[in-house]
Protein backbone atom coordinates (compact mmCIF):
# COMPACT_ATOMS: atom_id res chain seq x y z
CA UNK A 1 0.00 0.00 0.00
CA UNK A 2 2.75 2.59 0.61
CA UNK A 3 4.41 1.53 -2.11
CA UNK A 4 1.65 2.18 -4.19
CA UNK A 5 1.14 6.02 -2.45
CA UNK A 6 4.90 6.68 -3.20
CA UNK A 7 4.44 5.22 -6.75
CA UNK A 8 1.43 7.83 -7.50
CA UNK A 9 3.08 10.45 -5.55
CA UNK A 10 6.51 10.26 -8.04
CA UNK A 11 4.63 9.89 -11.03
CA UNK A 12 2.37 12.82 -10.17
CA UNK A 13 5.58 15.19 -9.26
CA UNK A 14 6.83 13.82 -12.91
CA UNK A 15 3.51 14.63 -14.55
CA UNK A 16 3.56 18.48 -12.82
CA UNK A 17 7.13 19.18 -13.59
CA UNK A 18 6.64 17.89 -17.20
CA UNK A 19 3.58 20.40 -17.30
CA UNK A 20 5.09 23.22 -16.31
CA UNK A 21 8.17 22.46 -18.51
CA UNK A 22 5.80 22.58 -21.25
CA UNK A 23 4.62 26.60 -20.13
CA UNK A 24 7.42 27.70 -19.90
CA UNK A 25 8.43 26.49 -23.15
CA UNK A 26 5.41 27.82 -24.45
CA UNK A 27 5.96 31.19 -22.69
CA UNK A 28 9.60 31.53 -24.43
CA UNK A 29 8.46 31.02 -27.64
CA UNK A 30 5.62 32.95 -27.04
CA UNK A 31 7.99 35.51 -25.98
CA UNK A 32 10.00 35.29 -29.24
CA UNK A 33 7.06 35.67 -31.43
CA UNK A 34 6.11 39.36 -30.11
CA UNK A 35 9.68 40.53 -30.10
CA UNK A 36 9.82 39.29 -33.84
CA UNK A 37 6.57 40.55 -34.36
CA UNK A 38 7.57 44.01 -32.81
CA UNK A 39 10.57 44.80 -34.85
CA UNK A 40 10.40 47.74 -37.37
CA UNK A 41 11.01 45.33 -40.50
CA UNK A 42 7.94 43.27 -39.69
CA UNK A 43 5.49 45.88 -39.33
CA UNK A 44 6.68 47.70 -42.10
CA UNK A 45 6.00 44.30 -44.34
CA UNK A 46 3.40 43.31 -42.92
CA UNK A 47 1.65 46.53 -43.58
CA UNK A 48 2.76 46.18 -47.41
CA UNK A 49 1.87 42.30 -47.74
CA UNK A 50 -1.81 43.24 -46.45
CA UNK A 51 -2.07 45.97 -48.73
CA UNK A 52 -0.62 43.81 -51.90
CA UNK A 53 -3.28 40.67 -50.62
CA UNK A 54 -6.31 44.20 -50.14
CA UNK A 55 -5.83 46.06 -53.37
CA UNK A 56 -7.62 48.76 -52.16
CA UNK A 57 -5.54 49.43 -49.59
CA UNK A 58 -3.27 50.44 -52.11
CA UNK A 59 -5.01 53.55 -53.19
CA UNK A 60 -4.29 54.65 -49.19
CA UNK A 61 -0.57 52.95 -48.69
CA UNK A 62 1.35 57.06 -49.82
CA UNK A 63 -1.08 57.92 -46.21
CA UNK A 64 -0.74 55.02 -44.31
CA UNK A 65 2.80 54.07 -44.69
CA UNK A 66 4.30 57.39 -43.70
CA UNK A 67 2.32 57.97 -40.98
CA UNK A 68 2.95 53.79 -39.87
CA UNK A 69 6.81 55.11 -39.69
CA UNK A 70 6.03 57.88 -38.08
CA UNK A 71 4.45 55.77 -35.31
CA UNK A 72 6.81 53.69 -34.96
CA UNK A 73 9.80 56.01 -34.96
CA UNK A 74 7.93 57.58 -31.81
CA UNK A 75 7.69 54.44 -30.32
CA UNK A 76 11.28 53.62 -30.50
CA UNK A 77 12.24 57.44 -29.00
CA UNK A 78 9.45 56.46 -25.88
CA UNK A 79 6.85 59.28 -27.21
CA UNK A 80 4.40 56.74 -27.67
CA UNK A 81 3.17 53.80 -25.93
CA UNK A 82 4.47 50.40 -27.40
CA UNK A 83 2.15 47.91 -28.58
CA UNK A 84 2.85 44.60 -26.73
CA UNK A 85 0.52 41.87 -25.68
CA UNK A 86 1.58 39.57 -22.80
CA UNK A 87 -0.14 36.43 -23.01
CA UNK A 88 -0.01 34.76 -19.75
CA UNK A 89 -0.29 31.10 -19.36
CA UNK A 90 -0.02 28.83 -15.81
CA UNK A 91 0.20 32.20 -13.92
CA UNK A 92 -2.72 32.62 -12.24
CA UNK A 93 -2.50 29.90 -9.44
CA UNK A 94 1.34 29.98 -8.52
CA UNK A 95 2.01 30.63 -4.81
CA UNK A 96 4.40 33.93 -4.80
CA UNK A 97 7.81 33.14 -2.16
CA UNK A 98 8.49 35.64 0.72
CA UNK A 99 11.48 36.94 -1.34
CA UNK A 100 12.25 40.41 -3.42
CA UNK A 101 13.93 41.07 -6.49
CA UNK A 102 16.02 44.34 -6.84
CA UNK A 103 17.55 45.19 -10.50
CA UNK A 104 20.08 48.22 -9.92
CA UNK A 105 21.22 49.71 -13.41
CA UNK A 106 24.86 50.57 -14.00
CA UNK A 107 25.07 54.31 -14.27
CA UNK A 108 28.16 56.21 -14.22
CA UNK A 109 28.20 55.85 -10.70
CA UNK A 110 27.16 53.76 -7.78
CA UNK A 111 24.03 55.77 -6.95
CA UNK A 112 21.97 53.14 -8.06
CA UNK A 113 24.06 50.13 -6.85
CA UNK A 114 23.89 51.92 -3.00
CA UNK A 115 20.09 52.45 -2.85
CA UNK A 116 18.95 49.05 -3.45
CA UNK A 117 22.47 47.91 -1.54
CA UNK A 118 21.32 49.94 1.70
CA UNK A 119 17.77 48.68 1.17
CA UNK A 120 18.75 44.85 0.80
CA UNK A 121 20.64 45.40 3.87
CA UNK A 122 17.54 46.85 5.97
CA UNK A 123 15.62 44.04 4.89
CA UNK A 124 17.41 41.63 5.99
CA UNK A 125 18.05 43.32 9.31
CA UNK A 126 13.90 43.78 9.71
CA UNK A 127 13.33 39.96 7.86
CA UNK A 128 15.81 37.46 8.01
CA UNK A 129 13.49 35.14 6.68
CA UNK A 130 12.57 37.52 3.51
CA UNK A 131 14.82 35.99 0.03
CA UNK A 132 16.53 38.87 -1.22
CA UNK A 133 17.92 38.36 -4.85
CA UNK A 134 19.56 40.54 -6.94
CA UNK A 135 20.11 41.22 -10.65
CA UNK A 136 22.26 43.69 -12.37
CA UNK A 137 24.67 44.37 -15.40
CA UNK A 138 27.22 46.07 -12.12
CA UNK A 139 30.17 44.61 -12.33
CA UNK A 140 30.64 45.02 -8.51
CA UNK A 141 29.34 41.73 -7.70
CA UNK A 142 31.92 40.68 -4.87
CA UNK A 143 30.05 43.17 -3.06
CA UNK A 144 27.50 41.34 -2.79
CA UNK A 145 28.81 37.78 -2.76
CA UNK A 146 30.61 38.81 0.35
CA UNK A 147 27.27 39.37 1.93
CA UNK A 148 25.68 36.94 0.50
CA UNK A 149 22.69 37.62 -1.67
CA UNK A 150 22.09 35.70 -4.83
CA UNK A 151 23.13 37.76 -7.60
CA UNK A 152 22.17 37.35 -11.27
CA UNK A 153 24.46 39.51 -13.91
CA UNK A 154 24.40 40.15 -17.51
CA UNK A 155 26.73 42.84 -18.65
CA UNK A 156 25.82 46.28 -20.28
CA UNK A 157 24.83 46.30 -23.59
CA UNK A 158 28.30 48.60 -24.86
CA UNK A 159 29.93 45.39 -23.07
CA UNK A 160 28.98 43.60 -26.28
CA UNK A 161 30.17 43.76 -29.56
CA UNK A 162 27.77 44.06 -32.45
CA UNK A 163 24.93 43.95 -30.15
CA UNK A 164 21.82 46.16 -30.41
CA UNK A 165 19.57 47.17 -28.09
CA UNK A 166 16.60 44.92 -29.21
CA UNK A 167 18.81 41.48 -28.91
CA UNK A 168 20.37 43.25 -25.29
CA UNK A 169 16.38 43.90 -24.23
CA UNK A 170 15.61 40.32 -25.13
CA UNK A 171 18.59 39.02 -22.98
CA UNK A 172 17.18 41.16 -20.00
CA UNK A 173 13.42 39.68 -21.06
CA UNK A 174 14.75 36.15 -21.14
CA UNK A 175 17.38 35.99 -17.84
CA UNK A 176 14.53 37.93 -15.86
CA UNK A 177 11.79 35.07 -16.75
CA UNK A 178 14.50 32.26 -15.20
CA UNK A 179 14.90 34.50 -12.37
CA UNK A 180 10.85 34.85 -11.65
CA UNK A 181 10.02 31.25 -12.71
CA UNK A 182 13.34 30.18 -10.07
CA UNK A 183 12.84 32.61 -6.95
CA UNK A 184 8.51 33.54 -7.54
CA UNK A 185 9.52 36.49 -5.84
CA UNK A 186 6.43 38.83 -4.44
CA UNK A 187 7.93 42.08 -4.98
CA UNK A 188 9.87 43.37 -7.58
CA UNK A 189 12.40 46.54 -7.76
CA UNK A 190 13.94 48.61 -10.33
CA UNK A 191 16.35 51.68 -9.57
CA UNK A 192 17.18 53.27 -12.29
CA UNK A 193 16.52 56.68 -15.03
CA UNK A 194 15.67 54.65 -17.57
CA UNK A 195 13.54 51.39 -18.30
CA UNK A 196 14.62 48.90 -20.64
CA UNK A 197 12.10 47.55 -22.54
CA UNK A 198 13.00 44.07 -21.92
CA UNK A 199 12.56 44.59 -17.91
CA UNK A 200 9.40 45.87 -18.85
CA UNK A 201 7.84 43.43 -21.25
CA UNK A 202 8.99 40.60 -18.34
CA UNK A 203 7.41 41.98 -15.00
CA UNK A 204 4.38 42.98 -17.02
CA UNK A 205 4.12 39.13 -17.08
CA UNK A 206 4.08 38.75 -13.53
CA UNK A 207 -0.05 39.68 -12.63
CA UNK A 208 0.94 38.25 -8.70
CA UNK A 209 4.05 40.76 -8.43
CA UNK A 210 4.46 43.56 -6.82
CA UNK A 211 6.64 46.60 -8.92
CA UNK A 212 8.01 48.83 -7.94
CA UNK A 213 10.26 51.83 -9.46
CA UNK A 214 13.18 53.77 -7.68
CA UNK A 215 14.58 57.06 -9.13
CA UNK A 216 15.98 60.12 -8.34
CA UNK A 217 14.13 63.32 -8.43
CA UNK A 218 16.55 65.38 -9.88
CA UNK A 219 16.38 64.87 -13.89
CA UNK A 220 16.96 66.81 -16.61
CA UNK A 221 14.50 68.59 -17.70
CA UNK A 222 15.28 68.04 -21.23
CA UNK A 223 15.30 63.99 -20.98
CA UNK A 224 12.40 61.88 -20.72
CA UNK A 225 11.35 58.32 -20.65
CA UNK A 226 9.05 56.44 -22.01
CA UNK A 227 5.17 57.81 -21.60
CA UNK A 228 4.04 54.06 -20.67
CA UNK A 229 6.52 53.30 -18.07
CA UNK A 230 4.80 53.83 -15.22
CA UNK A 231 1.39 52.03 -15.89
CA UNK A 232 3.72 48.92 -15.84
CA UNK A 233 4.38 49.75 -11.51
CA UNK A 234 2.41 49.51 -8.65
CA UNK A 235 4.23 52.84 -7.75
CA UNK A 236 7.32 55.05 -8.07
CA UNK A 237 9.59 55.25 -5.50
CA UNK A 238 11.31 59.21 -5.17
CA UNK A 239 14.33 59.63 -2.46
CA UNK A 240 13.88 63.06 -1.21
CA UNK A 241 17.05 65.23 -2.89
CA UNK A 242 16.40 68.47 0.26
CA UNK A 243 13.54 70.02 1.27
CA UNK A 244 12.04 70.37 -2.39
CA UNK A 245 8.12 69.07 -2.70
CA UNK A 246 7.66 66.25 -5.35
CA UNK A 247 3.66 66.08 -6.65
CA UNK A 248 2.53 63.08 -9.05
CA UNK A 249 0.18 60.22 -9.29
CA UNK A 250 1.33 57.06 -7.83
CA UNK A 251 4.68 58.98 -6.29
CA UNK A 252 6.00 58.18 -3.10
CA UNK A 253 8.41 60.34 -1.46
CA UNK A 254 10.52 58.89 1.16
CA UNK A 255 13.71 60.30 3.10
CA UNK A 256 17.22 60.24 1.48
CA UNK A 257 18.81 56.90 1.14
CA UNK A 258 22.50 55.96 2.44
CA UNK A 259 24.41 52.93 3.13
CA UNK A 260 26.47 54.37 6.10
CA UNK A 261 24.38 56.38 9.02
CA UNK A 262 27.31 57.98 10.88
CA UNK A 263 27.10 56.37 13.94
CA UNK A 264 27.69 53.27 11.79
CA UNK A 265 30.97 54.29 10.39
CA UNK A 266 34.43 54.00 12.11
CA UNK A 267 35.40 56.24 14.65
CA UNK A 268 37.73 59.25 13.60
CA UNK A 269 40.69 57.92 15.04
CA UNK A 270 40.42 54.52 13.76
CA UNK A 271 40.16 55.78 10.39
CA UNK A 272 43.01 57.82 10.34
CA UNK A 273 44.56 54.80 11.52
CA UNK A 274 43.90 52.54 8.69
CA UNK A 275 44.43 55.53 5.86
CA UNK A 276 47.50 55.96 8.12
CA UNK A 277 47.01 59.75 8.05
CA UNK A 278 48.88 62.13 10.99
CA UNK A 279 46.22 62.58 13.73
CA UNK A 280 46.82 66.17 13.54
CA UNK A 281 46.37 66.22 9.73
CA UNK A 282 43.41 68.26 8.05
CA UNK A 283 42.27 65.85 6.10
CA UNK A 284 40.61 65.96 2.48
CA UNK A 285 38.78 63.99 0.63
CA UNK A 286 38.84 63.94 -3.20
CA UNK A 287 36.33 61.87 -5.46
CA UNK A 288 35.52 63.19 -8.58
CA UNK A 289 33.90 60.35 -10.28
CA UNK A 290 34.73 57.12 -12.24
CA UNK A 291 35.82 59.26 -15.27
CA UNK A 292 33.59 56.77 -17.73
CA UNK A 293 31.78 59.43 -19.30
CA UNK A 294 34.60 62.85 -18.68
CA UNK A 295 37.99 62.76 -18.55
CA UNK A 296 38.48 63.26 -14.40
CA UNK A 297 42.38 63.32 -14.75
CA UNK A 298 42.64 66.50 -16.09
CA UNK A 299 41.05 68.56 -13.52
CA UNK A 300 42.04 65.69 -10.17
CA UNK A 301 46.13 66.98 -11.50
CA UNK A 302 44.70 70.87 -10.77
CA UNK A 303 42.77 69.73 -7.59
CA UNK A 304 45.81 68.02 -6.01
CA UNK A 305 48.46 70.62 -7.21
CA UNK A 306 46.36 73.53 -5.15
CA UNK A 307 45.48 71.23 -2.16
CA UNK A 308 49.16 70.44 -1.46
CA UNK A 309 50.08 74.28 -1.63
CA UNK A 310 48.49 74.20 2.05
CA UNK A 311 51.26 72.47 3.91
CA UNK A 312 49.09 71.29 6.58
CA UNK A 313 46.34 69.41 3.82
CA UNK A 314 46.88 65.62 3.66
CA UNK A 315 44.58 64.14 0.84
CA UNK A 316 42.90 60.94 0.39
CA UNK A 317 41.74 60.39 -3.26
CA UNK A 318 39.09 57.66 -3.62
CA UNK A 319 39.78 56.04 -6.78
CA UNK A 320 36.47 54.16 -8.40
CA UNK A 321 36.09 50.33 -8.78
CA UNK A 322 33.83 50.97 -11.81
CA UNK A 323 37.29 53.42 -13.11
CA UNK A 324 41.06 52.79 -13.63
CA UNK A 325 43.81 52.85 -11.66
CA UNK A 326 44.81 56.67 -11.25
CA UNK A 327 48.66 57.23 -11.48
CA UNK A 328 49.08 60.38 -8.72
CA UNK A 329 51.57 59.82 -6.18
CA UNK A 330 52.50 62.65 -3.44
CA UNK A 331 53.90 62.31 0.26
CA UNK A 332 50.73 63.77 1.39
CA UNK A 333 48.74 61.51 -0.74
CA UNK A 334 46.73 58.39 0.08
CA UNK A 335 44.86 56.35 -2.25
CA UNK A 336 41.48 54.68 -1.18
CA UNK A 337 39.57 52.03 -3.67
CA UNK A 338 36.97 50.68 -1.54
CA UNK A 339 33.30 50.46 -0.74
CA UNK A 340 31.07 51.72 0.49
CA UNK A 341 33.92 55.16 1.03
CA UNK A 342 31.60 56.56 4.14
CA UNK A 343 33.10 54.05 6.58
CA UNK A 344 36.03 56.58 6.78
CA UNK A 345 33.17 59.42 6.31
CA UNK A 346 34.38 60.65 10.38
CA UNK A 347 37.93 61.21 9.28
CA UNK A 348 37.55 64.15 7.23
CA UNK A 349 37.32 67.88 7.46
CA UNK A 350 36.46 68.66 4.12
CA UNK A 351 35.81 66.94 0.89
CA UNK A 352 35.97 68.03 -3.38
CA UNK A 353 33.51 65.62 -4.74
CA UNK A 354 31.30 65.13 -7.93
CA UNK A 355 28.04 65.92 -7.64
CA UNK A 356 26.39 62.04 -7.58
CA UNK A 357 23.52 61.41 -5.23
CA UNK A 358 25.42 59.50 -2.73
CA UNK A 359 28.17 62.00 -1.97
CA UNK A 360 26.02 64.80 -1.64
CA UNK A 361 23.66 63.36 0.64
CA UNK A 362 26.60 61.22 2.63
CA UNK A 363 29.07 64.98 3.01
CA UNK A 364 25.30 66.62 4.33
CA UNK A 365 24.40 63.87 6.57
CA UNK A 366 28.30 63.42 7.81
CA UNK A 367 28.50 67.44 7.66
CA UNK A 368 31.45 67.93 5.81
CA UNK A 369 31.88 71.14 4.35
CA UNK A 370 32.63 70.07 0.52
CA UNK A 371 33.21 71.64 -2.87
CA UNK A 372 31.30 70.02 -5.76
CA UNK A 373 32.88 69.75 -9.14
CA UNK A 374 29.41 68.48 -10.73
CA UNK A 375 29.76 66.12 -13.44
CA UNK A 376 27.54 67.98 -16.74
CA UNK A 377 27.57 65.10 -18.81
CA UNK A 378 25.53 62.77 -17.17
CA UNK A 379 22.78 61.82 -19.27
CA UNK A 380 20.01 61.43 -17.47
CA UNK A 381 20.96 63.17 -13.43
CA UNK A 382 21.09 66.99 -12.95
CA UNK A 383 23.85 67.28 -10.81
CA UNK A 384 24.35 71.31 -11.55
CA UNK A 385 21.06 71.38 -9.49
CA UNK A 386 21.43 69.12 -7.12
CA UNK A 387 24.94 71.03 -5.89
CA UNK A 388 23.35 74.79 -6.08
CA UNK A 389 21.85 73.47 -3.06
CA UNK A 390 24.79 72.90 -0.56
CA UNK A 391 25.49 76.29 -1.55
CA UNK A 392 21.94 77.65 -0.48
CA UNK A 393 22.62 75.40 2.64
CA UNK A 394 25.68 77.06 3.67
CA UNK A 395 27.91 73.85 3.54
CA UNK A 396 29.14 73.13 0.46
CA UNK A 397 30.51 75.15 -2.75
CA UNK A 398 30.17 74.80 -6.09
CA UNK A 399 32.93 74.65 -8.81
CA UNK A 400 31.82 75.00 -12.99
CA UNK A 401 34.95 76.39 -14.06
CA UNK A 402 33.43 79.15 -15.78
CA UNK A 403 36.02 81.94 -15.09
CA UNK A 404 36.22 81.29 -11.44
CA UNK A 405 39.42 80.53 -9.41
CA UNK A 406 39.97 76.89 -8.37
CA UNK A 407 42.58 77.88 -5.85
CA UNK A 408 40.65 80.51 -4.77
CA UNK A 409 37.47 77.94 -4.47
CA UNK A 410 40.08 75.33 -2.40
CA UNK A 411 41.15 78.26 0.12
CA UNK A 412 37.50 79.10 0.71
CA UNK A 413 36.34 75.50 1.62
CA UNK A 414 39.14 75.34 3.79
CA UNK A 415 37.64 77.68 6.06
CA UNK A 416 34.27 76.49 5.87
CA UNK A 417 32.20 75.01 8.85
CA UNK A 418 29.25 72.36 8.75
CA UNK A 419 27.98 70.26 11.21
CA UNK A 420 25.79 66.92 10.40
CA UNK A 421 22.22 67.27 10.04
CA UNK A 422 19.47 64.53 11.49
CA UNK A 423 18.22 63.38 8.26
CA UNK A 424 15.89 60.14 8.51
CA UNK A 425 17.55 57.38 6.64
CA UNK A 426 14.75 56.39 3.85
CA UNK A 427 15.30 52.73 3.79
CA UNK A 428 12.75 52.79 6.46
CA UNK A 429 10.55 54.36 4.37
CA UNK A 430 10.66 52.24 1.22
CA UNK A 431 10.21 48.71 3.90
CA UNK A 432 7.00 50.44 4.68
CA UNK A 433 5.52 51.34 1.62
CA UNK A 434 6.56 47.25 0.75
CA UNK A 435 4.66 46.22 3.55
CA UNK A 436 6.96 43.56 4.18
CA UNK A 437 6.78 41.74 7.74
CA UNK A 438 8.07 38.63 8.66
CA UNK A 439 6.84 35.49 7.53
Amino acid sequence: MGGDADVDSSASDSNEHSYQALIRKYNRNQREIRRLRSTVSFQLGLHLTTAARQPWRLLTLPVTFPLLCMKLGLQRLGKKPMDTGHEILGKGEEKQNHCIVLFPTNGVGFGHFTRMYALARELRRTDPSLEIVFFTPMPTLHILYSEEFPTYHLAGKYKHANMTSSQWNGLVEDMLHMVFEMHRPSWFMFDGAYPYRGMLNAIASQPNMEKWWMRRGSLKRKKSIPVDSTSFFDGVIIPREGDESIEGDDLHVVSPIMAVEPEDAWERDFARSRLAVPEEAFLVYVQLGAGRINDIENILEKVLEALYAHSHVHVVLGESMLGARLPFTHERLRILRDYPNAMYGRAFDAAIQAGGYNSFQEMRRFGVPTLFIPNTETGMDDQVARCQRAEEEGWGLVYLGQGESLEAKISHLLTLKSEPRAVENGTRGVIDLLQINPE
